[in-house]
Order: structure tokens, then C-alpha cells, then sequence
């Protein structure tokens, strides 16, 4: 019986595949399926560890393949193949980015330094996590700050972890560099979008330069001191970027996947000392997020 928060038969036929096998003399092998369950009740619930109920086994097994399966860039992969996972939608190139902060839990301070934070990808090397392990002190203490790409569905495509207190418009083309979908058939992996859309947070003209570089289309409004600065010059202003109005209101898909990931207490407050670690986290409900 598939209890609630656990994997279904479905998205457990997607992930199976893609775990590593047990080695040689590994001895006896705590289930795969067993153990990720264990990580999901871990996740949903926010408790320590050494609360994990015994149905799923040692609690420091499951830390521990947790740990290992980030390292080697596991989850990673898993997020790759569930967004080209064939459940008839396939990905809407629309594509939204925004950020949220999350309050970092005085457990998550202390990490010993010299640790990784970036972890491999299913397509290369993925943006792991900025800023040492992306902690730092904004206005409502330490925290950490989720960048995050949606398509038009709102389902993840990227993730990049930096401290609470950075700003959003210098991680936008490293959150769009950090997409990469593989496609059904052959041929290299799609990175690139139809279409944009941020919010007032990313609307530098250096930025709009940028994505024109790279031939991005985009809607972002202007902020109120650009529009001033603008028509203050007059003519020599130039006109004002184009901005879609109706395809804006598009944009609420990446608040509410936000809202989606705060559903796990453990996301909702970041208790992991490892910046990887929070990150394979947010990976992982992300990959469930593909999967039926």
C-alpha cells in the first residue's frame, strides 16, 4: 500500500532505472524505493532525522544515500529524464523565473568549510549553489534565496541556491543557462526559451541587452525610475521595451510552484547545513513535480 507523500508505481518506474546498482561486496542493500520513501516523509515533515519512523529502515542510511546520490548528481538525472517523461504535456516553452526566501534554521549554520556545493547534472555540469553555502543575512535574519525557472505549466527546469540577501536580475541568465531538457528522440538538449517573462526584480537594461544577445524573446515591465529616466530625455530616450500585458498575468505559474515547494516543511525552512544538500532536496520534490 503506497501511503500518503510516498511514491506511486508510476513515477517509481521512471526513477528505478536510473539508481545506481549495489556494489560487489556492498552486503546487504537497503531498497531503493524503501529508502527514497524515507527521504520524502523527511522532506514533507520537517523532523530530524533520528525521528524517522523504522518502516523506512535506519535513518542514517537514508542521510546517507541522500548525501551519496548528490554528490554523484543522482537526482539531477532523475529531475532530466522525468521532464522529458512522456505524459502527453510536454514542456511549454514559456518560461517564467522568479525568487523566494527561505529562513534558514540555526541547525543549518556551521558547515565545516571546504565542502562541494555544485553537484553534476543530468546534462553537464549544473549550477549548484553561490555565495560559499548560500546562507546570508537579509532583513529577516539568515536565510537563503531559491531562484527557479518554470515552464508554462509551472513544472521546474532549473534551480540555483544563493544567499538571502543576493539579488535577482545577476542570477537570470545563470538560472537559464542551468536548463537543459533532453529531447525524446535524438539531438542535443533544448536550453533555450520561446519566451520570458520576470518580473520588475530583473528589468536592467544590461540584462535586456543580454537576453537580445542571445535572441530571447521577453516581457519584463519597466520600473517606475526607468520610465522616469526615459521620458526625461524625450526623443532621445528611445521607446519603451516591449511589454505584454496579457501574457504577464502568465507569470503567477512560478509563485504558485513556489507556494507547491513550501508544502515540505523541510523546504519551507532550510534545516541542511549543505547548500547540495537543501538543493537535491528542492531536486528531488521538483522531479515528483514531472512525474504522475
Amino acid at each position: 500500500m503506497v501511503r500518503r507523500g510516498e511514491l506511486t508505481d508510476a513515477a517509481w518506474a521512471v526513477i528505478a532505472p536510473l539508481l545506481p546498482e549495489p556494489g560487489a561486496r556492498s552486503g546487504r542493500w537497503r531498497d531503493h524505493r524503501q529508502v527514497i520513501n524515507g527521504i520524502l516523509w523527511k522532506l514533507r515533515t520537517g523532523a530530524p532525522w533520528r525521528d524517522l519512523p523504522e518502516r523506512y529502515g535506519p535513518s542514517k542510511t537514508c542521510h546517507e544515500r541522500l548525501r551519496r546520490w548528490t554528490a554523484d548528481g543522482t537526482w539531477d538525472r532523475v529531475l532530466t529524464a522525468a521532464q522529458v517523461h512522456d505524459d502527453g504535456q510536454p514542456v511549454e516553452w514559456v518560461i517564467s523565473v522568479d525568487s523566494s526566501i527561505v529562513r534558514a534554521h540555526q541547525h543549518s549554520a556551521g558547515a565545516r568549510k571546504g565542502g562541494a556545493t555544485g553537484v553534476g547534472g543530468g546534462c553537464g555540469p549544473a549550477v549548484g549553489a553561490q555565495d560559499g553555502e548560500a546562507i546570508g543575512r537579509s532583513r529577516g535574519g539568515l536565510s537563503t534565496k531559491i531562484h527557479l525557472a518554470v515552464d508554462g505549466r509551472g513544472r521546474p527546469l532549473s534551480i540555483l541556491l544563493t544567499a538571502g540577501q543576493a539579488g535577482d536580475n545577476p542570477q537570470l541568465l545563470n538560472v537559464l543557462d542551468a536548463i537543459c531538457v533532453r529531447r525524446p528522440g535524438p539531438g542535443a538538449p533544448r536550453r533555450r526559451p520561446d519566451m520570458l517573462i520576470a518580473d520588475k526584480g530583473y528589468a536592467h537594461d544590461s540584462t535586456r541587452a543580454a537576453l537580445r544577445r542571445r535572441g530571447i524573446r521577453h516581457t519584463i515591465p519597466e520600473r517606475a525610475d526607468q520610465v522616469a529616466r526615459r521620458t526625461a530625455k524625450g526623443s532621445a530616450g528611445g521607446r519603451p521595451p516591449t511589454f505584454d500585458r496579457h501574457l504577464y498575468q502568465r507569470r503567477n505559474v512560478v509563485e504558485r510552484r513556489f507556494n507547491r515547494f513550501k508544502h515540505w516543511r523541510d523546504l519551507a525552512t532550510r534545516f541542511a547545513k549543505r547548500a547540495s544538500i537543501y538543493r537535491a532536496s528542492l531536486v528531488i520534490i521538483a522531479a515528483l513535480m514531472w512525474l504522475p
